[in-house]
């Protein structure tokens, strides 16, 4: 582009440069530093070697940098100090910027050897901050703030009654309460608008989380203060891991962030993603994602079923080690956590893959004496290939055990909360493709190489299936046809299953106790401490059923039934409720109570909750208008060795009777406060009555003294009387009909 020299005074030839305008040509070859940068980053964190070394450490490094991008030739510069050994640092040139960026936001913290970690930084960073002062050369020993105590998150453990507290919203309002046994909840905080759709408790109940337009808060504390915020504009739901490390937000809209719309703690980086998962401890993001399309089955044909939304879509190792997800259903991607970089750089390729289960707690395989996480998958039939079911360990991303299935529909997985076994459910079709029978595929992790054990003979389509929590039992529901929104449900029958009883023991094969038939029930719900469950019909408009079972009850030896010696169970029917329009069952972490709710979350009519015993009995109803959750508070895993609570166990009869004590005590406590309150009422009755008497006996006095003088009662002294007028009532007739 040539420069304007339109209007310019031109006298003889001649003119004046400085009038000429060159800002155009300026722009245009003006060179820019940074720009000349960008592509250079500074590795800080290596071993200081020899100089002979240098070249087999830049060798070493190469192969890191190379991962991300490609280094120019000779574009590593590692100096050499007067000692002859390299100074622990080096500058590397990529071959585009865009390389560098990605360098660092992967190979920053990445650990060389035991000793060593890298530090990757764009060498334009370390130029900008450290330039123009704003690094002193002096050192200035930085200030420590003065210690502020903060409140204890989880106070509520001390309370001197061992009381558990639930979470209700109701109406407009959340509040805490305290769960008396036989009284009204007492509160501990209650808040008008709290939360704009529901709240939810952290896994350990260290936090209370709530719910806003512009993203998630969380509340602890004795006062109720709020702990941590995340901002998410228009969040729908949230996801903590197991111990409350990290937190996964989601929201149906892609996010927004640029200069003009900025969002605090997120970046340009997470502007049309849909999740965003969260360090707790910081209340920093660590990475964002986008919404991917997810099969959720295959249809009698074999095409893939249009994807529904699976949530947790990112699921949590029970170490908090590992989060995955699947990515179209091709494969898994398994991040390591903090930093979220992908396990060994790569998803693991898993064709059509459907779902997969994290164990939810730290498996112990016969003769593994490494750490190891694992997680159980399934694959539909694809082809001439038959359904697969696995087991792989990570990280060594190695498969323990694989199991073959033919004529599949769908399976679901179900691992025990031990992760002893996990029971895959596997839906078989007839050839016909009209009717469906169920197979249970249990694996024995514990076992050496992992045996599977099939559990026959059900014949209908199993509809739920839970097991028991901490132990070896489950529950299943089945129908013998599956109607999708029928008006009237079909009728089921609830199973129980329990293993035989070995030498020394250890549990055999699962062998069935009792099936109870021509029931409505659908939903299994387990005390956490096992052995007691609740069979449930929920959100029906027919039946309201609960049936309360004991799996472990004690009989007397003449009434024990044949054969149940040979299992580890003993089947009784506790009691039977119902609880009209109930939609939601809730046990507290204690198993002592259970409580069942009727949510306005679903339905308008009769809200509020029943709370029983876990026997069935009934302590408490109560209808609140506009009623919606009913939460009890988790409690964090027990601190006593299993030696220090089996002792607690076999002491339980001494201990029990401590706490009957202190039941009379609190009881006769109740009752001594309202024999109190009635003896003032009753001394106030008297003081005021004779109070009343005595001016009564005045009065009188004085109408003797003015009877003997000649004068009227009630006369004035002007001489006018007062007329004083009764009304007297009198029924004279009175029919009832």
């Amino acid at each position: 582009m040539a420069p304007s020299y339109e209007n310019l005074p031109m006298e003889d030839d001649e003119f004046d440069e400085s009038q000429i305008d060159f800002t155009d040509i300026e722009e245009q070859f003006q060179v820019r530093l940074d720009e000349g940068l960008d592509a250079f980053v500074v590795i800080d964190g290596l071993p200081t070697v020899p100089e002979d070394s240098k070249a087999k450490l830049v060798k070493f490094v190469l192969r890191k940098l190379n991962t991300v991008g490609k280094v120019k030739e000779d574009g590593v510069h590692m100096p050499v100090g007067e000692n002859g050994k390299t100074e622990g640092y080096a500058f590397v040139e990529y071959s585009a910027p865009a390389e560098a960026v990605a360098a660092v936001k992967q190979l920053h913290g990445t650990a060389l050897d035991k000793k060593h970690v890298m530090a990757v930084n764009k060498l334009t960073d370390i130029d900008r901050y450290g330039k123009e002062g704003r690094i002193d050369e002096e050192y200035h020993e930085p200030e420590i703030p003065p210690f502020e105590e903060k409140e204890h998150l989880r106070w509520w453990l001390g309370d001197t009654e061992s009381r558990d507290q639930i979470a209700m919203y109701r109406g407009e309002k959340v509040g805490v309460f305290w769960n008396d046994k036989d009284e009204q909840p007492e509160v501990v905080v209650d808040r008008e608008n709290w939360t704009e759709s529901f709240v939810q408790w952290s896994p350990r109940g260290t936090y209370l989380t709530s719910m806003h337009a512009q993203g998630v808060q969380l509340w602890g504390g004795k006062a109720w203060s709020r702990q941590k915020r995340f901002a998410h504009p228009g969040v729908n739901l949230v996801d903590y891991s197991p111990n409350e490390n990290y937190l996964t937000t989601w929201s149906h809209r892609p996010l927004v962030v640029d200069e003009n719309n900025p969002v605090p703690s997120l970046s340009v980086d997470d502007d049309g993603k849909n999740y965003i998962i969260w360090d707790l401890a910081t209340g920093k993001p660590l990475r964002s994602f986008a919404t991917i399309d997810v099969p959720s089955g295959i249809d009698a044909d074999g095409n893939p079923v249009k994807k529904k939304m699976q949530w947790p879509t990112f699921k949590w190792s029970s170490d908090d080690t590992y989060v995955a997800r699947m990515t179209q259903g091709q494969s898994i991607s398994i991040y390591e956590l903090p930093k979220m970089n992908l396990l060994d750089k790569t998803s693991i390729k898993i064709e059509g893959v459907m779902d997969f289960e994290w164990a939810p707690a730290t498996p112990r395989r016969d003769g593994i004496k490494t750490y190891e996480q694992l997680f159980c998958y399934w694959t539909p039939e694809l082809g001439s290939n038959p359904a697969k079911v696995g087991l792989m360990s990570v990280p060594s991303k190695e498969i323990v055990r694989t199991r073959n299935l033919f004529n599949v529909s769908d399976a679901k997985l179900h691992w025990q909360s031990e992760a002893a076994y996990v029971c895959v459910k596997v839906d078989r079709h007839s050839k016909s493709k009209k009717s469906l029978a169920t197979n249970l595929e249990i694996f024995r992790v514990r076992e050496k190489g992992v045996p599977v054990e099939v559990v026959d003979g059900i014949k209908d389509a199993v509809i739920n299936f839970a097991w028991e929590p901490k132990g070896n039992r489950f529950v299943l529901i089945t129908t013998g046809e599956v109607v999708v929104q029928a008006a009237v449900p079909p009728k089921t029958a609830v199973s129980f299953f329990a293993p035989e009883k070995l030498k020394g023991g250890a549990p055999g094969n699962f062998r069935h106790i009792r099936t109870v038939d021509k029931k409505n029930s659908n939903a299994i719900y387990w005390s956490p401490k096992g052995r007691f469950v609740v069979v449930a019909t929920l959100q029906s408009q027919q039946s309201f059923e609960l049936d309360f079972w004991d799996l472990s009850f004690e009989k007397p030896k003449d009434e024990t039934e044949k054969g149940e010696k040979e299992l580890n169970a003993s089947l009784q029917l506790m009691d039977t409720a119902e609880h009209y329009g109930v939609t939601d069952i809730e046990w507290d972490p204690t198993g002592r109570y259970v409580a069942t709710v009727a949510s306005a979350f679903r339905h308008r009519m009769e809200n509020g909750y029943h709370l029983y015993d876990f026997r069935g009995q009934l302590l408490r109803e109560e209808g609140i208008e506009g009623f919606k959750q009913f939460l009890w508070r988790p409690r964090p895993p027990t601190l006593l060795a299993k030696e220090e609570q089996a002792e607690i166990r076999k002491n339980l009869r001494n201990y029990s009777k401590v706490f009957d004590e202190q039941d009379v005590a609190k009881k006769s406590s109740a009752n001594r406060a309202v024999v109190e309150s009635r003896r003032e009422m009753l001394q106030e009755w008297l003081a005021w009555r004779e109070e009343w008497t005595q001016r009564l006996k005045d009065e009188g006095a004085d109408i003797e003294l003015s009877a003997a003088r000649g004068e009227e009662p009630g006369a004035a002294e002007d001489g006018h009387g007062e007329e004083i007028e009764e009304i007297v009532e009198e029924i004279i007739e009175e029919s009832e009909e």
